[in-house]
């Protein structure tokens, strides 16, 4: 266990932790005699606890989402590891694309080492990684998604489908972490983030199916890919995709129906694209039910 690791990771996720637990000279002094004096597999423990100062005991509804969390990017911390070491993606995934891939995984690896931190700190056990079958066949391997490892185009429209779902997602918990700023802020932040892989991502399956061909992208035909979401189109040619986008096409905010909002008419498409909707926990997880095995 690389220790210095884990804090870098938690720091990118929560910039103000150091002040939260004390400054950052006395708890970088800390977790240096963590390691010093504690054997390894205890080490998480007493971190936890360091974390508790951090974020305050957490009431088991706030733990409950921190879990549900921690699932769902352990999923896309998988995800996007196994791409960057796919030899079927190596011809595909150069230059500038790996590089922002990379970032893309960096990213979830540290979501899923504050996560797996804020729930020991709350008192909590962090929940294991589930074993993962990403295409989307319940442990099959011979799912929709088959062959996402050695196909680029597809690979990029699974890693959308993943951002976007999770954007929905933590925008749908926010309401239970009402009442605590902390955590509440520190999920906030994991929610910008996923939208910004959503968006980067998108860019990249624009740019794919333009050097190559939009069937090759699962771009189906007439569609132009945005980096935001159109009423409930996904932008992928394929229907194992649509729970994740349906309910995007709701025009209705705080009971204003936002077509003609101001006076200003314009389209139900428009509109829409303004707008992100939530999912419950219930339709994510049946979402990423198929792929868990």
């Amino acid at each position: 266990m690389n220790l210095q690791n884990i804090i870098s990771e938690i720091e990118q996720v929560d910039s103000e932790v150091y002040e939260k637990l004390d400054t950052r000279r006395a708890a970088m002094k800390s977790f240096a005699n963590l390691g010093g004096k504690l054997a390894l597999t205890a080490i998480p423990f007493a971190l936890g606890g360091m974390f508790k100062k951090a974020y305050g005991q957490t009431p088991a509804d706030v733990i409950d989402v921190l879990q549900f969390a921690l699932t769902l990017e352990y999923l896309e911390a998988e995800f996007y590891n196994l791409t960057l070491a796919a030899p079927g993606l190596t011809a595909t995934l150069t230059g500038g694309n790996r590089t922002a891939i990379q970032k893309i995984a960096a990213d979830e690896n540290a979501h899923v080492a504050f996560l797996r931190a804020a729930i020991t700190g709350a008192g909590g056990t962090p929940v294991a990684k589930p074993t993962f079958d990403f295409t989307a066949g319940n442990g099959s391997g011979t799912g929709p998604f088959a062959g996402l490892f050695a196909n680029y185009g597809l690979n990029l429209a699974v890693a959308q489908t993943f951002e976007d779902t999770g954007v929905r997602a933590y925008k749908g918990q926010a309401g239970r972490l009402i009442n605590n700023n902390d955590v509440l802020e520190a999920a906030l932040r994991i929610h910008s983030v996923e939208a910004r892989h959503a968006a980067h991502i998108r860019s990249m399956r624009r740019m794919f199916g333009a050097a190559t061909s939009n069937a090759m992208a699962l771009i189906p035909a007439g569609v132009t890919v945005k980096p935001w979401i159109t009423l409930n189109q996904s932008g992928i040619d394929s229907p194992a995709v649509q729970p994740s986008y349906n309910g995007e096409e709701n025009v209705v905010q705080a009971g204003v129906n936002i077509t003609t909002v101001g006076g200003i008419n314009q389209s139900a498409a428009t509109a829409s694209e303004g707008f992100d909707e939530p999912l419950t926990k219930a339709q994510v997880l049946t979402i990423v039910d198929p792929f868990i095995v």
